[in-house]
């Protein structure tokens, strides 16, 4: 598999599809904890016709570098490989993580998002005190137990115990110091007084259940955005994993 090394970091991405296909090409971002194989059943449907691409975030899956303390430090190796493979305009479609990383992009370079898809992402994490302080104090548990809280409480009841496990030891994976560091840079985002200068047309598509990022907190961020569309999935917060056709339909019929 390809890789490009951006600051010290050596990112492993996959560049699938037609270049001469019809379309804007696709760009995915994965999220916190997770890899580029989170969209498998999306670049499998769309790179029959479309040019694909999408990467392993620095320290996940099997791209190295050290964790970072900001979102818009993500951001600068996404517009990184963007340049490295000559692709001006994209469509990025960005879960949780990645969809914060995707408005920081269309943020500081409008011009080059045509479209974008957020899912199960918001643009400011909100809590009640009692919710933060629970948080806050998750962060003091044995790694593997802080891990698997989060991503086990990630799927919408009912989801197979053995693919949660699955996921779980998947995100125990990757390095400590991403894995916290990065949770620090999550919580700290927040583009939500901004989000109204992002003129993109931008589908929002979320989990009902999802419990990590609540579908009220990305309702709000709905409001702000001067053209949004909104889906509502009865998922949790995994929706690539748990509702992969429904969300690469969903995707298919935004983008054209």
């Amino acid at each position: 598999m390809p890789q490009l090394e951006v600051d010290g970091a050596p990112l492993t991405y996959d560049d699938e599809g037609p270049r001469d296909g019809g379309g804007t090409p696709l760009v995915f971002v994965h999220g916190w904890t997770a890899n580029r194989h989170r969209w498998d059943h999306q670049v499998a449907h769309f790179a029959a016709t479309r040019r694909v691409v999408r990467l392993d975030l620095r320290g996940h899956g099997e791209s190295g570098g050290a964790g970072v303390r900001t979102v818009a430090e993500l951001a600068k190796d996404l517009l990184a490989l963007l340049d490295h493979l000559g692709i001006e305009r994209c469509v990025l479609v960005g879960h949780s993580m990645g969809g914060m990383i995707s408005q920081t992009v269309a943020l500081s370079h409008p011009g080059r998002v045509e479209r974008m898809v957020l899912v199960n992402s918001i643009a400011r994490m909100t809590y009640s005190r009692g919710r933060g302080l629970l948080m806050a104090s998750s962060t003091l548990l044995p790694f593997k137990l802080f891990v698997a809280t989060n991503i086990q409480r990630a799927f919408a009841p009912g989801f197979p115990r053995e693919e949660i496990r699955r996921y779980v030891d998947s995100s125990a994976g990757t390095p400590r110091e991403v894995v916290m560091t990065l949770y620090g840079a999550m919580r700290a985002f927040d583009v939500l007084d901004r989000v109204g200068e992002i003129k993109a047309p931008t589908l929002m598509i979320h989990g009902y259940h999802d419990i990590q990022l609540p579908v009220l907190q990305m309702l709000r961020m709905a409001k702000a955005y001067p053209e949004a569309t909104v889906r509502i999935l009865d998922a949790g917060h995994e929706l690539p994993v748990e509702k992969p056709a429904e969300l690469t339909a969903a995707i298919a019929a935004f983008v054209g």
